[in-house]
């Protein structure tokens, strides 16, 4: 949200803008504060140098008119301002949302290296997925794929249960009104086709349960400690998609016999069923053994992806067009 434009051309004038602005209608001194900055300028090169100055400006604002200062906080604070500078051009805003938006605020237990919320999402509807059959997500980690595609298909708005936005903390916020409007989104629906996630490793597990809980899910998903290379498929023909280890901890060998395995497992115990598979192993993803239908290129965070897609058909793929 706009607070207000201004030209400058010096780090003093920048000082006594912010300063004239009243924060007190914003924020009190018991809120605490984070500064982010970006610059686009010969003059204001320095992002933390415009933060430092921001902070200092708010802060000498409040110690002067009420001998108490906010504090700050970069990872979790209450008022969040944002500096955008375009050459000697300002705009000092209010950050409405606080931490990125991806982070719906279900996860509350996941992996160092989990997949992003928005990433799953995506996967999902590149799938082609809409509920309208059984959704298999072995290798489920933290569980973020089944619980996008539950959350898709129970039509549950992301970003409603579990999380706050940073507007929440506005000194003008409204919550009876936001409650209003979380009452006008489309109830959610009930769904009866099974959504299935399972780990070999019972951490993951956990997690995956702690997670669908927070979202309110735990009766809408089956999830259970499974092998996926052992496994026996309970559903029929069904959509599967895997986000295997990319190679991180297994020897090169031993990760294209492992993702020859999954190839293996998917064509004998899958048939009739659709498979994605999403990794960063450009190399071993090659050792699946079975001709994709359809690639997809796409990026977890910078390492380059890819997203196959394996029709599964039951004998040969002549057999089932014959039939």
């Amino acid at each position: 949200m706009p607070v207000i434009k201004f030209r400058v051309h010096n780090e003093d004038m920048l000082y006594k803008k912010i300063k004239a602005i009243d924060w007190t209608q914003y924020m009190t001194y018991k809120n605490s504060i984070a500064i982010d900055a970006v610059t686009f300028s010969r003059q204001f090169r320095n992002n933390h140098y415009v933060e430092l100055k921001t902070k200092d400006a708010i802060v000498d604002q409040f110690r002067e008119k009420t001998s108490l200062r906010p504090s700050v906080d970069l990872k979790n604070a209450d008022i969040r301002i944002n500096v955008h500078v375009q050459d000697t051009f300002f705009t000092v805003s209010l950050d409405s949302s606080g931490n990125s938006l991806h982070q719906r605020g279900y996860r509350k237990y996941s992996h160092q290296a989990s997949l992003s919320e928005v990433l799953a999402a995506g996967i999902v509807l590149l799938s082609g997925w809409t509920g309208d059959r059984p959704f298999i997500n072995p290798m489920c980690g933290s569980g973020t794929l089944a619980l996008e595609a539950a959350m898709i298909a129970s039509n549950i708005f992301p970003g409603i249960t579990g999380r706050k936005y940073a507007f929440q903390n506005w000194k003008d916020f409204d919550s009876l009104l936001f409650e209003r409007v979380l009452e006008s989104l489309p109830a959610p629906i009930e769904n009866s086709v099974p959504v299935f996630a399972s780990d070999i490793d019972a951490e993951s597990v956990r997690m995956t349960r702690n997670n669908a809980r927070v979202l309110g899910l735990e009766d809408k998903l089956i999830i259970k400690k499974e092998d996926f290379i052992d496994s026996e498929p309970q559903f029929g023909e069904a959509t599967v998609i895997l986000n295997p280890p990319y190679g991180e901890r297994l020897e090169k060998e031993n990760m294209d016999e492992f993702y020859n395995k999954i190839g293996s497992t998917l064509k004998h115990q899958y048939p009739g069923s659709t498979a994605f598979i999403f990794s960063a192993n450009l190399d071993a993803i090659k050792y699946v053994g079975l001709k994709p239908d359809a690639k997809f290129k796409l990026f977890n965070g910078p390492l380059e992806c890819r997203l196959l897609k394996y029709q599964l058909f039951k004998g040969t793929r002549k057999d089932s067009f014959q039939n």
